[in-house]
């Protein structure tokens, strides 16, 4: 459907990020090739008996594994297709009233996965050779991550300017290209000054590379090879928990939350547009409920 593709630049058009542009166009390649298994080759004729298919479909697809997507996973992919559908709309291909065929199903209210303790952040990067130099860059990486909870794109996208270290800070671009400006604690800040001063330039292949992170190639740092790497580091800390490099995201947003931050302040850090993301964060585990039952309960302070 040669629509795909004019949405596509429009969405680029209006500044959508490259992880945004990428959704659209794995989700949508496979909502089309779904209506084309049903003879549908032009906007005009779908329906909203084929958009309550496409829902049921999703309901009833399984991974690789043989596991149903995640609600959140198909609400994306709802998302996605609203957004195109949206756009079909405005050319003056479909009708307005498909959209309401196209409902978001609930998503479970449960705390976040995939969470690392301070200890077990510590024994997981202990585990990282930084007498190597790709062992200290990776090192460098993953105390960014947990010191200011960037996401792996903001982190994978800094540019040596980006970073000032008499400031102790640091300009990441997040979601649809929007700037904030984030905090480098003071282990990472060390960190990344040795790195900037003995290590980088044992990668630099090309002097006028601006990327902070790079590989072995001289080229920006990529997520895969990224991801490769803290799947190591992880098998090697023996952890229980699937770890990744959004993982350190919510690792230190847990900790920031557990030990008091304010919740707006948190918010601003990680460029979220409101506190409602922070919802399943700010729950408290049973273990902080025990202590606090038996501090404040009056009963727990009985003698007999």
């Amino acid at each position: 459907m040669e629509h795909l593709q004019d949405f596509l630049n429009h969405a680029g058009a209006l500044n959508y990020s490259n992880s945004t542009l990428n959704s659209y166009r794995i989700n949508l390649s496979r909502f089309i090739k779904w209506l084309n298994t049903r003879d549908i080759f032009v906007p005009e004729r779908i329906h909203n008996d084929h958009l309550y298919e496409w829902l049921q479909h999703l309901a009833a697809h399984r991974t690789s594994q043989g596991l149903p997507l995640r609600p959140s996973s198909v609400n994306k992919n709802i998302e996605n297709t609203r957004q195109f559908i949206k756009y079909l709309i405005k050319r003056g291909c479909l009708y307005q009233q498909l959209l309401d065929t196209l409902e978001y199903v609930k998503e479970p209210d449960m705390l976040p996965t995939s969470v690392l303790t301070h200890a077990q952040v510590k024994k997981l990067v202990s585990r990282i050779k930084t007498d190597t130099s790709c062992g200290y860059r990776d090192r460098v990486m993953i105390e960014l991550l947990y010191s200011s909870g960037v996401r792996v794109g903001e982190l994978l996208g800094l540019d040596v300017p980006h970073v000032n270290i008499k400031d102790k800070t640091a300009i990441v671009t997040g979601k649809g290209s929007k700037q904030r400006m984030v905090p480098i604690g003071r282990t990472a800040l060390r960190y990344i000054e040795t790195y900037l001063i003995a290590i980088r330039p044992f990668f630099l292949r090309n002097k006028k590379e601006q990327a902070l992170f790079l590989n072995q190639e001289g080229n920006r740092m990529g997520y895969l090879c990224f991801l490769r790497s803290i799947h190591k580091y992880a098998r090697k800390a023996k952890l229980d928990t699937t770890v990744t490099p959004h993982t350190f995201r919510r690792s230190c947003t847990t900790e920031l939350l557990r030990s008091g931050a304010n919740m707006y302040h948190v918010k601003e850090l990680l460029g979220h547009k409101n506190l409602n993301t922070l919802r399943h964060y700010a729950k408290l585990t049973i273990n902080d409920l025990k202590k606090t039952h038996a501090k404040c309960h009056p009963r727990e302070k009985d003698k007999e």
